[in-house]
């Protein structure tokens, strides 16, 4: 039960939901750029919980399937192939033993989120089975995929149930809430921040009138923004305090950085808002050079929709109960 790495692509790595409870021993939290697409991505293969997915960025690897599985991918679209044939995202896939499958060019999004029905058999640390690069913590040997790696699966599936299943499975509709759907928005919305008073009057009028360029300099830990400067009234030294996903956080330069899953545990810069949960996988997905801007919510505003969204995506994990049935029934030597 596992599968091959023919080519490994440009950086492939596990996630999940991240690494929580450990920043005060300096631990990043890390897990998914994109948590809604790898959410998505586990339902959809029949899982329940928070298994790890396999995080492709950009350039998607090659994969063989040496044993039968189900698969989900979400996210961006890199022309993913099963022997050379065009599959869709956003829908439960059946892999049989020696299929192939492969990446293309990219059509839209940087990260791709592949799940499989079982999820990878790769060992926990610290709760988690998420990649972290800077400490080659956790996934597979703390690095990005390689040629030839095996990657063990946690289970597999019967090959004489897989013909019947296949065939229930693209009768079935998923429908995705709107809340869920990928609607990408003009404006990313942004709370104001706990030093946002800080700032002068014209630096956060251009916050949210001003439009940003994600530079070359932008990774997992954190997106640099180029465009006007956003000066602080006068240099205070600030205490270091955590780091959150999504802070907007101003060095000396006055040039913005967005913290990203991979962000240092602490940080002592002035931060002069935060992106809303719910737009911060939008951010994911955008590339160096693109143009991002900003608009102004309120905290209730933002917890309301993180609600809402929370809400859809038990609502979907409800009306998939009848697809993870199926799968399960033709799992091979389930776990008693």
């Amino acid at each position: 039960m596992s599968i091959t790495v023919i080519r490994p692509g440009l950086a492939s790595t596990f996630q999940d939901c991240g690494r929580h409870g450990h920043q005060h021993l300096g631990v990043p939290v890390g897990g998914a750029m994109d948590l809604r697409a790898h959410q998505l991505a586990n339902l959809i293969a029949g899982n329940e919980h928070d298994h790890a997915t396999l995080e492709i960025t950009l350039m998607g690897p090659t994969l063989r399937f040496d044993a039968p599985t189900c698969i989900a991918l979400t996210g961006a679209d890199l022309s993913p192939t099963v022997n050379g044939l065009t599959v869709p995202l956003g829908r439960p896939l059946i892999m049989h033993a020696g299929d192939i499958l492969s990446f293309g060019e990219r059509r839209n999004g940087v990260r791709c989120y592949l799940a499989w029905h079982g999820g990878i058999a790769l060992p926990s640390l610290l709760g988690s089975q998420s990649t972290y690069l800077r400490g080659a913590l956790g996934g597979f040997q703390g690095r990005t995929l390689r040629k030839e790696d095996v990657l063990p699966l946690n289970l597999s599936l019967r090959a004489n149930t897989l013909e019947t299943l296949e065939e229930s499975l693209d009768r079935m509709s998923i429908y995705l809430p709107s809340t869920l759907a990928n609607n990408p928005r003009t404006h990313l919305r942004v709370m104001r921040g706990p030093h946002t008073e800080l700032f002068t009057q014209e630096a956060v009028h251009a916050l949210f009138n001003s439009p940003y360029v994600i530079t070359n300099e932008s990774d997992r830990m954190g997106f640099r923004l180029q465009g006007q400067a956003l000066p602080v009234r006068e240099n205070r030294q600030l205490l270091s305090e955590g780091a959150t996903f999504g802070s907007i956080q101003v060095p000396a330069d006055g040039l913005p950085i967005v913290l990203m899953a991979d962000r240092q545990s602490i940080g002592g810069y002035p931060k002069i808002g935060h992106v809303a949960t719910v737009d911060l996988p939008q951010l994911a997905q955008c590339m160096p050079g693109e143009a991002v801007r900003f608009e102004e919510i309120s905290l209730a505003q933002a917890q309301q929709l993180d609600n809402l969204r929370e809400q859809a995506l038990g609502r979907l994990r409800t009306s998939l109960a009848g697809l993870r049935e199926l799968i399960a029934r033709c799992v091979a030597n389930p776990a008693p």
